[in-house]
This record gives structure tokens, sequence and C-alpha cells, in this order.
């Protein structure tokens, strides 16, 4: 028998969706996609209350330059609350999405960040990660994550663009004024639902961070506190959400790829203890969360083997290396698709 191009193309799709419906189905037989309430009670309120008790000492402690170590401290609570509210915005607490949405304002208005904001860009990377021009991830005007998009870049960019291996961490510092600065003018532009909302809660913020930062230090110490504090929350965030795909395959629209190839493909875990699981917010388990979004962070764990035998069973390449090594393949990435704007200014002299 003769089987037509169109009818294996067919035949292939619906292999691939009767794969990841096996796969769901080994998942959810596991209880693995039920909600964890009591695991979230505790980790909120041990979250907010190391918080609080951060306020309290950096109260006491008063303008002295120990409060350096505070900043320390809060920037690592920043990125704390951060991953509550990406749990939040992937209804992982609460049943409800009306819910999960209170909670990620709530917790975008502690760190000083847009929910809603965040929410769409978020949702456009899940949708397809690491797929050039739609992947906003990888839409970085600074960098350049593949070749495409290195010879497109011109005057400074490109300049930041060819040496991007050496400047990716340094740019990190500024990544979370960046993460403000996003906010702030999506809100201010009118590109999120909540906007009253948005902008109440981020005027709040600031004048409520800023406020007891000059009231209680002195503006030398005010000023190198929030360069610390916001600096160091920014170096997290980006050290926490880069390995997950950087370095991984990236596609564009000629390619195209069922949605459990996808999510495998484009995104790599981390190995490690329970410690990677708190330091990174659970985003060492790249490749369960891109194929169960909405699973609690305290089950990824548990899921992991199961979705690594399953793609070994079907023939699906599953990433996976310690955390050094993945900064080790983010750089190496970086200086590949960079090499063209380095090889041109070479010819040139």
């Amino acid at each position: 028998m003769v089987v037509s191009p169109a009818n294996a193309d067919a035949g292939a799709r619906a292999t691939s969706r009767n794969d990841f419906g096996e796969l769901i189905r080994l998942v959810r037989s596991e209880g693995l996609l039920d909600r964890r309430y009591g695991y979230y009670a505790v980790k909120i309120s041990l979250t907010l209350l190391a918080l609080a008790g951060g306020c309290v000492a950096f109260a006491l402690l008063g303008d002295s330059w120990w409060q350096l170590v505070t900043a320390v401290f809060f920037a690592v609570m920043f990125a704390q609350v951060a991953f509550l509210g990406h749990d939040a915005g992937h209804n992982q607490i609460f049943r409800s999405g009306r819910a999960n949405d209170r909670a990620g304002y709530a917790l975008g208005a502690v760190v000083g960040m847009s929910y809603g904001w965040w929410m769409g860009k978020h949702s456009r990377h899940h949708a397809n990660p690491n797929h050039e021009g739609d992947d906003p991830d990888i839409d970085i005007p600074l960098l350049a994550f593949t070749r495409g998009q290195s010879a497109e870049k011109s005057g400074f960019v490109r300049w930041t663009s060819k040496h991007q291996a050496w400047l990716f961490f340094p740019l990190l510092f500024l990544e979370g004024l960046s993460l403000h600065w996003a906010g702030i003018d999506a809100v201010w532009r009118g590109k999120v639902k909540a906007r009253r909302l948005e902008a109440v809660s981020l005027v709040a913020h600031f004048v409520v961070y800023l406020g007891a930062v000059f009231v209680v230090l002195s503006p030398p110490v005010a000023i190198a506190f929030i360069a610390v504090h916001q600096g160091l929350w920014g170096v997290y965030m980006g050290c926490s959400f880069a390995p997950g795909h950087k370095g991984m395959p990236t596609f564009t629209d000629k390619t195209k790829l069922d949605f459990l190839r996808k999510q495998v493909l484009t995104s790599r875990n981390i190995r490690g203890g329970r410690w990677v699981d708190f330091t990174l917010g659970g985003l060492n388990h790249q490749i369960e969360h891109h194929l169960f979004p909405s699973m609690p962070r305290v089950n990824l764990r548990r899921a992991q083997p199961l979705v690594r035998q399953f793609c070994a069973d079907h023939g699906i390449d599953y990433a996976q290396c310690g955390l050094l090594k993945t900064y080790y393949y983010v750089l190496q990435h970086l200086h590949d698709v960079s090499a063209p704007l380095r090889e041109k200014s070479a010819r040139a002299r």
C-alpha cells in the first residue's frame, strides 16, 4: 500500500497527540496535577515572614554600611517572592484562575513588577519556546540568540551582541531595573488588563521602597543599598531563567513540531537536590514545567523520572546537566551565534 505525504503527516500528528495524551494520563494517575494547598500555605507564609523579618532588621540596623548585607538578603527574597508570583501565574497555587491572579497581583506589588505585563510575555514564551519571532525571551535588543538575529544588529547593539558572551553576566545587573521599567511602561501605555490596580500597586511599591530606604539611610548608603539590591536581584532572576532554554535548539516559522517535542527539545533541566529546587524556584525542572505548567512546583521532582523515561521510550532527546555546566552551554551558545559579527570586524580591519 502506498501512503501519500498528506496521509503520512496526518498519521504523524495523530501519533504525536497520542504520545502527549499517554504522558498526561500517566502523570495524572500519579496525582501530580492535584493542588498542594498545604505546601503553598507553608511556603508563602515562611517567605513573607522572612521578608518581614528582613524589614525589621533593616529598620533596627539603621544608617550603617552593614545594610549592604541586608541588600543581599532582600535580593534573594525578592526572587523568592517572584517565583511564587510565577507559580500563581501558572495556576499552580489555587484551582481558580481568579484566585491565582489575585495572589499574582499581590506578589507582583511586593517586588514592584507588573503581573499583567509579565503574564502576557510569559504566556507567549510558553506557547513558542525558542521560536524566533514568537518567543519574547529570545528577543532582547542587546543580545542575539540566533545567527539570524546577529545579522540584523547595527550600531551599539551590534557591539554588545559581538561581545555578548563576556557581557552576559554583567548585563544581568540591569535585569532588575528592566523588569521594573517594562512593567511601568506597559501600565503607562495601557497594555495590561487591570491598569488602575497595577498603577496603584507600582506607585505604592516605589513610594514605600524608596521612602524607607532614604528615610532610614543616608544618601550614599541608600544609593549603594539600591544598587546592590536591584543589581543582585537582576542577576539572580537572570541566572534562574536563562539555563532553561538558552543554548537549546531554536526554530523558525518553517519548523513544525507537536506540543510534546516543542516543549522538550527546547528545554533543559538542571541536576541537583532540593536545595536547587529552592534556589531556582523549581525552574530547574524546566522540561516538566513546560509540559505541565499548572503542576505545583513541589510535584515537578516526582514527575521528572516519569517524563524522562517516557522520552527515552519514544526516542525524544531529554537534556539535563549540572548547574555550572548549563552556564557554560549558555555562554558557548552566545559566543557561537555572534561569531559572524567578530569575523566581519576582523575582515574590515
